[in-house]
């Protein structure tokens, strides 16, 4: 088999460079190549690719949004995220959308061919390098706050106030002030958006999501 490769990327060089990756490959053929998303629909349409390689941040959008819509023109369509950064966050959302594989672009060229070929083949099967680091590093994550605190710091992600938590909770402000100070030191931070901020690269927020 064949695969059908559409590369979407805003740079050009990373567009050029994957080109000539998969110049000396004869079982994968560059159908196509897309600087944004709508660019990328259309190309779908026109191409009908077999895999789409495409970055996190385009011009119009997000990578991972427009996997979605891709894939709701090609069902099958093989995804491959390519990230400036490694990042665990970005990760699991390209886990939690469906994706078929996610990569730093600093890989090397065999894990880049090897994801390809295995979105061709599973696009409906997730796989990383960095998955199982990830992984581990959420479920140490999933111990360091109690459940009690997880719940503060989902209602704070929700915006609520310290008041209103309490009042949710059926608790005293001074107790919920209590639990945040214990989330913040945990955390090694010293205000809420610092504490969102680790929180979402930790998976304490996503693994919270998924007990609630």
């Amino acid at each position: 088999m064949t695969i059908r490769l559409l590369v979407v990327d805003d740079h050009v060089l990373i567009r050029l460079g994957l080109a000539r990756v998969v110049a000396d490959c004869p079982d994968i053929t560059l159908v196509g190549e897309a600087g944004s998303g709508a660019s990328a629909l259309a190309a779908v349409d026109r191409c009908r690719p077999t895999v789409a390689t495409t970055g996190l941040v385009l011009p119009d959008g997000d990578g991972i949004a427009l996997a979605g819509r891709l894939r709701k023109r090609v069902p099958d369509l093989g995804v491959v995220l390519l990230s400036a950064v490694d990042d665990d966050a970005v990760l699991f959302r390209a886990l939690d959308a469906g994706l078929s594989a996610y990569l730093s672009k600093s890989a090397d060229i065999g894990t880049v061919l090897a994801a390809i070929r295995h979105a061709a083949t599973a696009p409906h099967v997730f796989t990383s390098p960095a998955l199982p680091v990830a992984l581990r590093s959420r479920r140490e994550a999933t111990g360091l706050l109690s459940r009690r605190e997880r719940e503060v710091l989902r209602l704070m992600r929700d915006g609520m106030s310290l008041p209103a938590i309490a009042d949710r909770l059926g608790v005293r402000e001074s107790t919920v002030k209590t639990y945040v100070g214990r989330i913040y030191e945990k955390l090694k931070v010293n205000n809420r958006s610092q504490a969102l901020m680790a929180a979402l690269h930790q998976g304490l927020l996503a693994v919270d999501a998924e007990a609630a």
